[in-house]
């Protein structure tokens, strides 16, 4: 219930008069568009995975492309999405309900998971369709006909040759590139492996090692799953593509909200660098804050309360939780993003600063 009464009234969960049922919404609404988005995303991939797709020629003489069909896979993609979707997701679950109790930060790392691999596939699924490429076992999947062979003039063959001309055998069998298990994987486990450096703060310069191990695992479950693709279901390219693919978003999704718009809403929820002496914080909610200018972010001493504010300020800014007055605070540092001002005395609390009803964070450059 604290984490609800959080979410719903503000990360300090402070019940006011401003977090009425207009407030309510408006924090609702904020998140809405990037709900929509997600859910688009899952229903086109639907639909591209049954799109047919172009179809190049080939050489029935070109050894890459001659292995043997594979009835059973060593993993299937349902078994890929339970090992890079859902086992993180009721991880960052878990953490953020048990350790971090927080449903604001359990919502932004299940959101930015569910982007991260939606935007990947459907990336993945629109270039497949329009490449084409065959897979290692296309010419077991076609059965030419008896007597078949390549076009005298250019020496090359079209599907018009094989046996099975129709069907989703078929069809995906000039779906080789890029690989779709290995962006799934690590479009998955590459952004869980960035959540749980964050969450440990992995680059705090402690040297603990075990913090690496575990920020590491998911990695190398995303390589297993990557490489065991090349059962001759893609050629060593594909899968090579599809790992930097899925690797790709997974920093983009996880690193979306550091943006260095003037504009008072963030375009979204999640994290900061896992460079960040704050990366184990959320950003706080995009909702403007309230007119009495309570700070939405927490004063309490325990990490676990607090987030961290998305807005920015050009100029001067008073001071909370101990901060001295009229610290200078520039739009555009050596880091493009603003500089970083000096933490309260004692603990790990981050302290915010408002005015004009917008909010700066006191450090969201990398250290």
């Amino acid at each position: 219930m604290d984490g609800l009464r959080r979410l719903v009234n503000g990360p300090d969960g402070r019940k006011n008069s401003d977090m009425s049922g207009g407030r309510r919404w408006s924090l609702v609404r904020s998140y809405l568009p990037d709900w929509i988005l997600t859910i688009f995303l899952v229903a086109l991939i639907g639909g591209l995975t049954e799109t047919a797709g172009f179809k190049r020629q080939f050489s029935l003489n070109d050894e890459s492309i001659q292995h043997t069909y594979a009835v059973h896979e060593r993993i299937t993609f349902g078994e890929c999405i339970v090992y890079s979707a859902i086992i993180p997701a009721v991880i960052i679950a878990l953490i953020g309900v048990v350790w971090r109790r927080s449903l604001y930060d359990v919502h932004n790392g299940i959101l930015g998971l569910l982007l991260s691999v939606s935007i990947t596939t459907v990336f993945t699924q629109v270039v497949k369709v329009c490449v084409g490429r065959p897979r290692p076992d296309l010419i077991d999947r076609c059965q030419p006909v008896e007597g078949a062979a390549n076009a005298a003039v250019y020496g090359l063959a079209t599907v018009a040759i094989c046996t099975v001309q129709t069907g989703h055998i078929i069809d995906d069998g000039f779906k080789s590139f890029p690989s779709g298990h290995s962006s799934f994987a690590w479009a998955g486990l590459g952004y869980f492996a960035l959540y749980l450096a964050g969450k440990m703060h992995l680059f705090d310069r402690r040297g603990h090692t075990i913090k690496a191990w575990v920020a590491v695992t998911p990695l190398i479950g995303a390589t297993l799953i990557a490489v065991s693709r090349t059962n001759y279901r893609h050629h060593a390219t594909d899968v090579i593509a599809g790992s930097i693919l899925g690797a790709w978003v997974s920093i983009i999704t996880y690193h979306l909200c550091v943006s260095n718009s003037p504009s008072p809403l963030p375009a979204s929820p999640h994290y900061p660098s896992v460079f960040s002496s704050q990366c184990a914080l959320p950003y706080s909610p995009r909702i403007p804050p309230p007119a009495s200018g309570d700070l939405l972010l927490s004063s309490s001493s325990e990490p676990e309360n607090q987030v961290l504010p998305t807005h920015r300020l050009s100029e001067s800014v008073s001071s909370v939780d101990g901060l001295s007055h009229g610290i200078p605070l520039e739009a555009n540092g050596p880091d493009g993003v603003g500089q970083t001002a000096p933490r309260p005395a004692g603990g790990r609390g981050i302290g915010a600063a408002a005015r004009n009803g917008q909010y700066y964070p006191l450090e969201r450059s990398g250290a």
